[in-house]
Parts: C-alpha cells; structure tokens; sequence
C-alpha cells in the first residue's frame, strides 16, 4: 500500500537521493545514477545497483535531524520509508515513544529502561502541554486526564498491538501516571491504584500464557474502567474482561504453554503438591502436549509465593485460595482421565487403574461423588414428552464432555476471580467521569487460525474504524483550527468487513449459530454454506485446494481461517448434569461457581453462542468508547527474537500496516501532510527569495510571497503553519537544492581565482628574494676565498711555532714527571712504614681496651641482672601480700581502721627510714670526713719528706763544695755514703708507709661506695612504699565517697520519712530547706553532721519562727521562672552584637538552673514547643531565619558544653577527685554555698568565653533536647530552602527559553544591529526577577545573622536546583536547543555569576559551580565551527561533565542550521549503542538533592566562639530577682 502521492515523481533527477523498495529491508536509501523516461536505476547504500519505475521510488530528506523527529507529521516527506527510518534512529538511541499526530507509537525495548518511568520523570510531564516535552505514554496520560478535569468528558486510551508488543506494561505505566495525578480519596488502606496494579499478577496468572511469540501473553481483553470524584481524585475502578481463550485449557501446541497456574501450582511446596496429589508437569495431558514447560529466567517456585501474596493482597482469603487451587488440580487431574468402550454400545468406562485414580483424586478436589462424576462425563440424560432417556456416550465424545467441563470451570474460575478483584477494588456510584484504559490483543495472522483469531481479528476491524473516525475528525479540527479551506476527504472504510461478520441476517457469526442450532451440522456443512452466500462478496475469499476453509480480506491484509473446530467453539452448552453434579458439591466455592439454573434451563442442555456473546460485549465496549475521547497508544515488537537493539524493518511495517499507522498516515497525505510554523519555513526556504525577506516583519506574508514566487498552487496558509499538499515540499527542496548548487559553484569559482592570485604573488616575491639571495651568496665566496688564502699563510707559520714549542714543553713535562716518580716512591716507602708501624700500635692499644672493657660491661650486666632479679623476687612477695591483705578485707568500717593503722604504721616506718637515712648520711660524712683527714695527714708527711730529701742533696751539694784536698777525701765520701744509705733508707720506709695509707684509702673508697650503693637501694624502698602510701591514700578516699553516699542516701530517706510523718507543723520554709539539702551535690562530712533532720533535733521554737514566715517552695518558684522564659523568648528579643538575645538567655538560664543535669524536667519540651509554634507560618523567611540562627547558635553552645554521662539513667552520683586536698575542699564548699555565691563563680566563669566553661554531664533530657534542637535546625533550613525553591521555579520555566521576538529577530537579519539597553534588560527581565530574590533572600539571612556556613549551603543547594531545572528542560523541549536560545541563557547566567561575584564567597561559597552541567551545555550550543570539534575534545576540554548521553541528546536536538553537529553524532551513536547492548542506560536527566548537606560538627567547627558573658537580658526579666545572674559581671 502507497501512502505518498506519486506526483512527486517529476523533482527526481540525476543525483538525487531517495528510497527504493528491497524484500529483505522493505526499504533501502540510495542515490540516482542514470534516468531512462520512466525507469531510474539507483545505486544503492548496500553496493547494489537497482532499476525500477520512477512511481516505485520516493524522495529522501538528506537534511533530517541525526536523531529523527518527534511527531512524524514534522516529517519533510511523509511517507513509509521515511516513517520507518524516523522509528529506526530513534529506536537506536533508546527512544522507544514517537507521535504521529495525537498517536503515540511505542515501540518494545525488551530492556529495562527506568529513568524513563521515574517519579521526576512523571513530575516534568506533570501538566505540560502535549507535544512541548519529548514523546511519552505520560503525555498521554497526562493530556487524557487533563481533558478529563477541564471538560468533565470521560476519557479512553486504547492500547493496541500484537502479541509480545508491550501492551500489559504500557498499561501499568498508564495506570501508575493516574495514580500520580489524581492521588486518592482520604480514605484508610490501599488505594484504588494500588489495588488495580496489585490484580494484574492474579489475572496473569490465571489469564497469561506463553504463545510463539511471547513468553506472557494475554489471552483475553481487558478494560479498566479508572473512575473520578468530582475533584479529580481516583475514587475507585472496574475490570472488564473479554473472550478469554478457553480451548487452550485443553489443547496447546509446541512451543507454547498452558495458562500460567498450572505450572505454577505443580511447583509449589511439597506439601502442596503432595495433598492435590500432583507431580511434574510432563504427566499431565493437558500440560505434555508441548515439550516447553519452563520459561528462560523465570521461576515458577517464585512466582507461585508471588502469586499467593497477590492474592492475599487483593483480598482472597486463605479458604478461597485453597478451593482456587483445589479447582486448578481438579482440572489437571480431570484432563487424565482416559476413556475406553465399555460393555454395551457405543459406551464408555475409565480406560484403567490410573483413569481411575485421577478420577477419584478430580471428585475428592471438587467434593463431589465419583460416581456422579463418572456417569456425567460419561452419560447424558434426554427428557422427552413420554420419558426420559439415559443415552451413553462413547469414548471420543466422553473426550470432548470431559474437555468441556474443564474448559466450563476454568471459564467460570476465572469470572469469579475478575468479580471478586472488583468487589476488593470497589466501585464508586457517584463517580462523574472515568478514564478508561483498553489493553486489547493485536491483529493476528498465524499459520493455524481458529475461533480465536476470527473473534480477535473481528475486534480489531470494529476498533480500526473506529480509529479512522478519529484520526480523520483530528485532521479537520487541526484545518479548523488553522482556519484553511479544506475539501472532504474521502478514506477507505471497512464497513464491508464488518458487515460481512456480525450482520443479521447473513453475517458469518449469524450463520455459525445457525449451523450450532442443528445436531447435524459438521465444519464441512457451515463452509459450504458460507461459500454459498458470500461467493460474490470481495472481501471473501474461497481457497482453491481447501473444502473447509475460507479466506477474509481484513484491513491488515488476508487471513485464511481453517472452520474445523468453529462449531466446537462456538459452543456453550450449559450441562445438565455438570450443573446438578458441581451445583451439589460440599465445597461452597465449587458450589458457588455453578449457581442453580432458572426452570426451564434445567430440562436439557440449551445451546449459548460464543460468538453472539463477544458480539454483544464488543458492541457494549464500542458504545464506552464512543461516549468517551479516544487516545491511541500502538505497540510494536521490533523482532521476533525477543531480543534488545535488532529492528526488523519487514515486521514493523506490517505492524503499523495492522496497527492502522499507516492508515493514519494515508489520511493526512490525502489532505496536507507537510505542515512547517512561519518560522521554521521561513528559516528553511527564505533563501529561495531574499528580497523578500528584506523589511518584511509579518512573517505570514514573507511565506506567502516565498511560494508564489515558486509558482505552486493548492498551498493553504493558515494561522500559524503552511500547509503543503503532497510532492510540494519535494519541489521546494529540489529548487532549494538548486539555489545551493549554484552559490556553491559562485563561492568555489571566487576561492580558486583567490587561491591563484594569492599563489602568483607569493611566486613573483618568492623569485625576487631568490635572486637577492644568491647574489648575494657568489659576493660572500669571493671574499671567503681572499680571506682564506691570507689565513692559510698565517696558520702554518703559527703551526710551525706551535710545534717546536710542544717539542720543548713534551721533554721538559718528561723530565719533571721522571724526578716526581722517582721521589715519590721514596717517599710513599717511608711512609708505609710509618703507617705500619703506628697502626700496630693503635691495634694493640684498642685491642687491651676491648678486653678490659669487655669484661667490665660482662661484669656490670651480671650485677645489674642480679639486683633486678632481687628486687623483683622482694616485690612480687611483697605485691602478694597486699593482694591476699585486700581479699581479706571486710566491712568498710574495719577497713577503713586497719587502712588508718597501716598508715600510721607506714608513717612510722618511714619517719622510721628517714631517721636511719638521716644517720646513714651523717656517718657517712663523718668516715668521708676522717678518711680526707688522714689522708691529708699523709699527704703532709710525704711532702716533708720530700723536702728532707731535698734539703739533704743540697747539704750534699753543699758538703761536696766544701770538701779538704785528696788526702781526706776518702773519709768525707764513707761518711757522705752513709748518710746517703741511712736516707735512701727513710726514703724507702715512707714509701712504704705510704702504699700503705693509699691501701687504706682504697679501702675507705670501697666502703664509702658500698655505703653509697646501700642509701640508694633503701632510697628506692623508699620510694616504693610512698606510692603504695600513695595508692592506699587513694583507696581509703574512695571509701569514704562511698560512705559519704550511704550517708547522703541514709539522709534522704530520713527526710522522705520527715515529710510522710504528720508532723504538720512544718512550714514552707523548713520544707524547702530539707528539699534542698539533698541537692547540694559536694557536701562535707562535717556539714551533713551538721544538718541532721531527724525530728528530736529541731527546736520547737526555731519551728515556730519558720512557721512565721511562710515561703513559695523551690520547685514553685523554678516554675515561675521557666514561665517567664518561655513567654519572654516568645518575642523578638533581636540580637546582641551578632549574637542572638534568645539563645544566650536559654542558654544561660539553663546551666544557671542545673537542667542539663536533672533526671527529668519539663523546660526543654517547652522552650521546643515553643520554637514549632513560632515557625508554624512557613511562607514568613524573616521569623524563619531568626529562629534559624537562634537554634544554631543554641546547639552550637549545647554541642562545646554537654557531654554524654556514663550512668545518665541513674540516681546522680556526687562528683569528688580530691576532697582530701585544700583544692577539694574549696570545691565542695563552692558547690554547697548559697546561691549568691555561685552564681558569682558562674558568672565569672562566663566571662572568659565558651573555652573557660565547664563540661556538664549531661543526663537524658539534656541529650533529648540536643536532639530535637538539631531536627528544628535541619528543618528549618528546609523550610527555608524550599521556599526560595518555590518562588524562583515559575521564573525558571520562562528562564530556558527566549523570547519569541528575539528568536525572530535572529532569522531576519536584525541580530546583526546592536540591540539597545532596554531591548536586553526586557529579554533578561525573568533572569533579573531571579536575581532579585537571591538578594532578597541574602539580606533576609544576613539581617537575622544566621551563620554564613548555613547560608553558604542554601544557596549551593538552590544553585544545584536551579542547573537541575536548567538542564532537564533544556533535554526535554527541542526549541531550547538552539544557537539564539543559548546565547539568551549564557547572558542570564552572566547574571547569575555576577550575583556570585558580589555576595563574595563568604556567602556565596561554590554555589556557581554548582551550574557545571547547564554552563557546559550552552557553552557547547554556542560554539562556533561546531562540526570541527572532534568528539574527544567535546567530551574531555568542552564539556568534561556531561556523559555521552547527555551529550548525544544535546546534539540530536540541536536544530540551528548554521552551526549544526552532525560530524560528532555518528561517533556519538556508535558509543551509545555500545552501551546499550552492553548495560541497562542510565538516567540522561539530574536529580534535585533535597538532603540536610551538614552535620551538627560541621556546624560546629564552622562557627567561631561565642562570649555571652555581656549579652543582656529582654526587659520582661531583667528587673525580676530570679535572673540576676543574667545581669552582665562588673569588673
């Protein structure tokens, strides 16, 4: 079938491309090579060279988009090649939706696509008009139930295709995008939505089945009526089914399968399968009659659980789904039971054991008797007039009983499950209008068609015209809409076919029910028949080598229908004997299925057409949609392989051919199918007569002047598009072409003369310079050979002067270097032997020192290792001892003694060890003393003699001057030798005296270091028993808290004891002094003596003056002030320097008060009860932001000041490190002085900034608190996030797309001039707007003082919204992607960086970062000379950020002529197919992050410290007694 006008046969030339007709394609593009009067041949894009007739052959549109169109009536040439082609390029790029008209055609992924069905997908479709965004079934949806809302009309979308085309899911999505829009009625449980998609697995289950061409086909109609309240609101839903394929219960055919609950009940649990007595599928006749009973992937196990949970959710009870069940094995079991003859006639009895069996197991799973069961498939009963017959059957015919009744209760089941899912649904009476959703089985056409397909392809001719109406009735309000004078077209009409099927009398069903009527009408008897009236009919067709069959030429083509079992199918007969058998079963559920039959049906079975039926229903579900407005959804399969990426192009045109596409398509061709705005033909087409396009502003009469100026006739202008009929826009394009050829040949003969011109200049200057140069060069030889020959003449005699000189200077060098060695050698001789000689001696003196140091380090290490050894042997025993001293302790009192006499006994022992160190000490200075003494002595004596010695050689000296003449010298000499005898003598015995006294120095040494050694071991000992001192001190203090808590806990029950007494005279006072007793946290021993409260002890009179002066207890007066806190932060207390009044004052009343470290307390509810309420009104960011910074500032004092306590759930124990020392004492005293006094310390202790306050064990409220203080935090800061959200999303929308009136400027010229300054701050009027209310916002927050780190993350946060809104616009409205509209969004982020600039970073922080992805994106619709960029500097210089993806669909969209991207999408579409064979596509689109982006430390570290010590309090407490503290501390 040609849907495209052949006149456009005439614009085919040489060169031309166009598309030709091929059996394996369908169609194949190719390029014009030769023409001979009415035949071209064609040179194919596969190599191949055709010749066909010029009618035979279309033109193709060389200038499409790379990516295809959107809706197939922008299509250039609408034709069936050029549709196929658009569906194929989208289809590679996983864009499986495409309009044609008001049509949307979806084509089966067989992937997973789901950030296509995302819920920020169905938020962009959410109200936006029908075709702005890209094609998609919530499009539809959306301008269903938008119609639905404004014009109280009830709706329908018809779902159409064949079988594995994606019907089911199409629907669910349908259904999910109604859910989103119309919500639901306030109303408890699970919505009408939820219920209707929740049914869809029961229905598969019982209503789906495998066929060849999908592995979950339905096989029976279905539509859900979605009913709405008056406010639009889903208030409840309907489920019609229709023709569900009974024969399948019991025949299938390989490879298909039986309905899903068969399989799914044989693999349940084992016990299961053990009480229905099933087994696996292969043994059962009506499941073993196809080899197939698993599906690739798919668990039957699993889905069976699923099964049974949708059950339970639709609201089947247990008891109902096990008679379900029950039944399904009933049929399974019913389906083996095998008939033989019997003994009489033409009977039949259960064929053996096994028959037997199953018939038992069939009776017992539907409560019924065997027997009846058997004598009902087995016999029948004939009431006559005279008597009744009981007629028995044979085994054929007990087959077909025994099918019958299977296909009866399965029928009947699956009624009752439909009924019971919309009694679970619900319906609403009151509902005004409904959306009805039809998912329908396709035309079919197979090898075998039966019953089935003529009843399926019999619907669908009824649906086709109904279709034709439509798309016709579209087609004349989109020419009345255009005001346009148009003419009646007339289209092809099926009323024949159907008339040949359903008409009375005559029709073919009225004929089947005709031939059902008689006993003896065979399939052979109703085709002669049929052959007989319809023999002259054109649209039937008798085959020539068939007696039984017959051929109807439906609008999808011819189908041939084999008769042989329409008669069996067509039938209906309601049994007997069934009904009576089943009607009586003691299961309710089976009884239910088969309610008693009015009285005069119970007489015999009575005969109910099938057909009929499906006639009325179908009439039934014409009549609905004909009362409402039609959409059209088509599904297409792409392959039959099931299989992701592979388009077959012959499949898919016979699926638009059945889906009535093409018949759509051949409508409009008959009227206008090309349709191009003012604009886009102005931009297209203005080249073919610029003079008009010069002072033209009306861009309706720039149009019409293009074509008349082109001579054609029959165009329409209408209000906002041309209208050209078919062959017209060829034409355009061939004098387009024209016009182009010949200013290319203008432009190419201008460049070569150019190039020539510019190339003989370059040679005449190139020669000249040439000739300069080698002139040049011939000089510059001359003068070298001259100036060489004069060098030549210099050299040598410098040579020859140089050589005798080297001569000289080489001898001399000889003789210097001779000398040197020879000395040398002498030297280094010497010198060895010096160096020998001394290394010996450094070798042996080092070596005596290692040994003698070697033994003295061995003789060290022994001694120390010894010592060690000792002492650890001393303190080990002495370690044991104080172990077996401690177990042995008792009571604390005898402790406490016996550590008090250790003590005393220690302090003795070591006043003990000082009085022996003391005199150890002294004795040793004494000895020391003595020895230096007597060695001093001894020095003395030896310096004497010394000088003895001395004096006597000089008497010597003397005696030897003085000596007589030699006859007496030989006396003097005896003389003289004596007395040299007697001193050398004396000299001797002092020596020896002296080795004596050093022996005894030595000594003395020895004794002194061994005493030094002894000190300082006991000095150790020492020092070991002052830290045991030490460490029983401590053990006797923790003792004594301990028993300081008895005592605490001994005086609160004693006052406990005081209040319950009826001593009544205690007053007010006397009472808040016991109370407070208790709560003085660090109280002396001494000061709890003090204050015993035991009754004796009080004075009656003291009582008697207490009594006079009554007193608000405590709490009362706590209670007051809290009051007073609340009321006062209640109101704007303002701010302090840059610190918030509110949360200094809580903050301070709340250490005052010790709250942080009560067990329970009502003032932190409170103080947050009190914060919710202020921020109730949501829309007001000035008391948003005051609050914002007063609980940020508030925890961050929390956060520096609590710290979590170890014990924080039990009874507070009193804090006390050192309560021994003056400093613990101090402490106590502090913590037990009346409140003057402390508050003193705490406001000093204010005063030095947050750093000097002390850590406060915080108990569980204080922790609660801190909790929900951070939770106020977080959510304040989302209020005030979304509310600027709020007030800039509607300036976004108009942000993305230029004006109109810039656009149009562009393609007329007026884009060269200059705009003026008002012109440019009109077209960026949206961005200023945005602008604005950031610097709204920045002073609202800075005016409040909110700390800049919050202010730095909300507007990072909002600039992160802002690209997201930006860029999916940008990817979803094609008119965004363009040169001009780039230019309009680059000038308003200019404006958006600017604001950056000037709020400086310490506010604005990396929030302009956050615009990578929409800066990158006009960054790359900007750029000049795009088809020069490759894709590799694209993707890593230009645009880093973006994924192919994105950057594909940039590309694809991108629609400026000038600066077109086609270079890079053909590497962009071989990356994107890559990755989608090889993974699931991820989400081209960004998604909002609407998280808290900090943490309580961040927070934290964020913020600088905060000096509260002068911040002073509102004036509603300042002059109230109870909050001097919060008076600012005088120096």
């Amino acid at each position: 079938m040609k849907i495209y006008a052949h006149g456009t046969s005439v614009n085919i030339i040489v060169g031309s491309h166009v598309w030709v007709e091929d059996p394996d394609l369908a169609w194949v593009d190719g390029q014009v090579s030769k023409i001979n009067g009415q035949e071209a041949e064609i040179l194919t894009t596969k190599g191949k060279k055709v010749i066909t007739n010029l009618s035979n052959i279309y033109p193709k549109d060389v200038e499409a988009p790379a990516g295809g169109v959107d809706d197939m009536t922008k299509l250039s040439y609408l034709h069936e090649p050029g549709v196929l082609e658009n569906l194929k390029i989208r289809y590679e790029l996983n864009e499986i939706y495409t309009y044609t008209g008001s049509i949307l055609i979806a084509i089966n992924p067989f992937q997973r696509l789901p950030h296509i069905y995302d819920s920020h997908m169905m938020q962009q479709y959410k109200g936006a008009p029908f075709g702005e965004l890209s094609p998609h079934v919530f499009a539809v949806a959306d301008v269903a139930y938008r119609a639905m809302i404004n014009n109280g009309k009830s709706n329908a979308i018809l779902v159409s295709g064949e079988s594995g085309a994606g019907k089911t899911e199409t629907t669910k999505m349908l259904m999910r995008y109604l859910a989103f829009l119309g919500g639901r009625v306030a109303t408890e449980g699970r919505t009408v939505e939820q219920q209707v998609l929740e049914s869809n697995p029961v229905l598969e289950a019982f209503g789906n089945a495998k066929t060849v061409r999908n592995n979950n086909s339905s096989r029976f109609g279905k539509f859900v009526e979605i009913q709405f309240d008056k406010h639009g609101r889903i208030s409840g839903a309907a489920i019609r089914t229709y023709l569900l394929e009974r024969s399948r219960v019991c025949q299938i055919s390989h490879p298909e399968r039986n309905y899903h609950c068969f399989y799914l009940l044989c693999a349940a649990p084992h016990e299961e399968v053990e009480k229905y007595k099933l087994g696996n599928p292969k043994s059962f006749h009506y499941l073993n009659q196809s080899n197939c009973y698993e599906l690739d992937g798919v668990s039957d196990a699993h889905d069976y659980l699923a099964t049974r949970r949708a059950m339970d959710i639709v609201g089947i009870s247990e008891k109902e789904q096990e008679a379900i069940f029950r039944v399904i094995a009933a049929i399974l079991h019913l389906g083996n039971i095998v008939f033989s003859k019997g003994k009489e006639i033409d009977s039949s009895v259960p064929k053996d054991d096994q028959a037997k069996f199953h018939l038992k197991m069939t009776a017992e799973l539907l409560l019924c008797d065997a027997q009846a069961l058997e004598d009902a498939l087995c016999k029948r009963i004939m009431i006559t007039p005279e008597e009744v017959i009981k007629r028995s059957l044979d085994p054929q015919s007990a087959a077909v009983s025994r099918d019958g009744l299977a296909k009866t209760v399965y029928s009947r089941l699956f009624d009752w499950l439909v009924d019971k899912i919309n009694v679970s649904i619900g319906q609403d009476p009151n509902s005004k209008s409904i959306i009805g959703v039809l998912d329908i089985y396709g035309f079919e056409s197979f090898k075998h068609n039966s019953f089935e397909q003529f009843c399926i392809n019999f619907t669908n001719e009824k649906l086709q015209q109904h279709f034709n109406q439509h798309v016709f009735k579209m087609e004349q309000e989109e020419y009345t809409k255009e005001e346009i004078d148009w003419s009646y077209i007339e289209f092809v009409d099926n009323q024949d076919v159907l008339d040949l099927i359903e008409k009375k009398p005559g029709g073919i069903v009225a004929l089947l029910d005709e031939a059902c009527m008689f006993p003896k009408s065979t399939h052979e008897t109703f085709a002669n028949k049929l052959y007989q009236t319809f023999k002259n009919h054109k649209r039937f067709v008798k085959p020539k080598l068939s007696r039984t069959d017959f051929t109807i030429a439906h609008y999808a083509g011819e189908v041939l229908y084999q008769s042989d079992q329409f008669l069996d199918k067509n039938k209906d007969y309601v049994v007997p004997e069934y009904q009576d058998l089943l009607g009586a079963s003691k299961c309710p559920f089976v009884a239910g299925l088969f309610p008693p039959l009015p009285e005069e049906t119970t007489k015999s079975s009575k005969f109910s057409s099938i057909g009929s039926r499906f006639k009325l229903q179908l009439q039934q579900l014409m009549e609905t949609l004909s009362s409402t407005e039609p959409y059209y959804i088509r599904c297409v399969k792409p392959n039959n392989l099931l299989k992701p990426a592979v388009f077959e192009n012959v499949n898919i045109m016979q699926q638009l051919r059945c889906g009535g596409v093409l018949e759509a398509i051949r409508i409009s061709c008959a009227g206008y199918p090309t349709r191009r705005a003012f604009f886009e033909f102005i931009n297209r087409f203005g080249l073919l007569a610029p003079e008009v396009l010069e002072g033209n502003n009306d861009e309706k009469v720039v149009c019409k002047k293009i074509l008349e100026k082109m001579g054609l006739k029959g165009f329409q202008i209408g209000k906002t598009k041309v209208f050209l009929r078919a062959g017209q826009m060829a034409e355009l394009d061939a004098r387009r072409a024209e016009i182009l050829n010949n200013a290319a040949k203008t432009i190419q003969r201008r460049i070569r003369t150019h190039i020539t011109h510019k190339q003989f200049i370059a040679l005449h200057k190139a020669t000249i310079a040439v000739q300069s140069i080698w002139r040049g060069r011939l000089a510059c030889k001359l003068f070298a050979h001259l100036k060489r020959q004069a060098a030549v003449v210099k050299i040598q005699k410098n040579i020859r002067r140089y050589q005798a000189r080297k001569r000289y200077r080489k001898l001399h060098l000889s003789m210097l270097v001779l000398q040197t060695g020879l000395r040398a050698m002498a030297a280094r001789r010497e010198c060895r032997l010096r160096k020998r000689t001394k290394a010996a001696i450094y070798v042996q003196a080092r070596w005596r020192c290692h040994k003698a140091a070697l033994y003295y380090k061995k003789l060290k290490r022994g001694t120390i290792v010894t010592q060690c050894r000792w002492r650890g042997f001393i303190a080990r025993r002495e370690l044991r001892k104080l172990k077996m001293a401690a177990r042995e302790t008792g009571a604390l009192k005898e402790a406490k003694d016996k550590l008090e006499k250790r003590v005393e006994e220690l302090t003795w022992r070591l006043q003990l060890e000082k009085r022996l160190r003391t005199d150890l000490e002294e004795a040793k200075v004494q000895e020391v003393v003595k020895l230096q003494n007597s060695l001093q002595e001894l020095q003395n004596k030896v310096d004497e003699a010394n000088a003895l010695i001395v004096k006597e050689q000089e008497d010597a000296k003397k005696a030897v001057e003085e000596a007589p003449p030699v006859i007496k010298e030989t006396q003097v000499l005896v003389q003289d030798t004596q007395k040299i005898d007697s001193l050398t003598t004396e000299v001797d015995s002092l020596k020896v005296s002296l080795e004596t006294e050093r022996q005894r120095a030595n000594e003395s040494e020895r004794k002194y270091n061994k005493a030094q050694q002894s000190i300082e071991d006991k000095h150790e000992k020492l020092e070991e028993t002052e830290k045991k001192v030490h460490q029983l001190q401590e053990s006797l203090t923790r003792l004594e808290e301990k028993l300081t808590n008895l005592e605490s806990e001994n005086q609160v029950l004693r006052q406990q004891a005081l209040s319950i007494a009826p001593n009544k005279f205690l007053s007010g006072r006397s009472r808040s002094i016991i109370q407070r007793v208790p709560e003085s946290s660090h109280m002396g021993l001494d000061a709890k003596a003090g204050l015993d409260m035991h009754p004796s002890s009080i004075n009656q009179k003291d009582l008697s003056e207490v009594e006079e002066k009554p007193q608000k207890s405590l709490n009362e007066k706590q209670q007051e002030n809290q009051e007073l806190l609340i009321r006062s932060i209640a109101q704007h207390l303002g701010f302090a320097g840059k610190r918030p009044a509110a949360a200094c004052v809580i903050y301070k009343c709340l250490l005052q008060w010790r709250s942080f470290e009560v067990e329970r307390t009502s003032v932190f509810d409170r103080i947050i009860q009190t914060i919710g309420n202020a921020i109730e009104t949501q829309d007001n960011n000035n008391i948003l932001a005051y609050w914002l910074s007063n609980a940020s500032t508030l925890l961050l004092l929390l956060q520096r000041t609590l710290k979590a306590s170890g014990a924080a759930g039990m009874a507070p124990q009193r804090r006390r490190s050192s309560s021994a020392t003056l400093f613990g004492r101090m402490t106590q005293s502090f913590r037990g002085a009346p409140q003057g006094v402390n508050l003193s310390l705490i406001n000093g202790s204010m005063s030095g900034g947050v750093d000097t306050l002390r850590q406060v064990e915080a108990k569980y409220p204080a922790l609660l608190f801190k909790q929900q203080l951070t939770a106020y935090v977080e959510k304040i800061y989302g209020m005030i996030r979304d509310n600027l959200k709020k007030e800039i999303s509607p300036l976004l929308g108009l942000c993305i797309q230029a004006p109109r009136t810039s656009r149009a400027s562009l393609v007329k010229g007026s884009s060269r001039s200059v705009a003026n300054t008002e012109a440019q701050r009109a077209l960026i009027a949206h961005w200023q707007a945005i602008v604005k209310s950031l610097w709204s916002f920045l002073n609202t927050l800075k005016a409040n003082h909110v700390p800049p780190f919050l202010v730095r993350k909300v507007f990072t946060q909002i600039f992160s919204f802002i690209n997201v809104q930006l860029f999916n616009s940008l990817l979803l409205r094609r008119e965004c992607c363009s040169f001009s509209n780039g230019e309009y969004v680059k000038a308003g982020l200019a404006e958006l960086e600017h604001w950056c600039y000037k709020a400086t970073d310490e506010y604005a922080g990396s929030a302009w970062d956050e615009l990578k992805h929409i800066r990158q994106a006009i960054g790359f619709l900007v750029i000049h000379q795009k088809p020069k960029k490759t894709l590799d500097e694209i993707s890593h210089d230009l645009c880093p950020v973006l994924s192919i993806q994105q950057l594909y669909r940039i590309s694809t969209m991108y629609w400026d002529d000038k600066y077109g991207t086609h270079s890079v999408i053909s590497n962009m579409r071989v990356l994107m197919t890559e990755d989608s064979n090889n993974a699931v596509s991820s989400s081209f689109l960004l998604d909002d992050d609407s998280s808290i982006p900090f943490s309580v430390d961040d927070l934290s570290k964020s913020m600088e410290q905060i000096d509260i010590s002068d911040v002073d309090p509102p004036p509603l407490i300042r002059e109230n007694s109870g909050f001097t503290f919060l008076l600012p501390r005088s120096d």
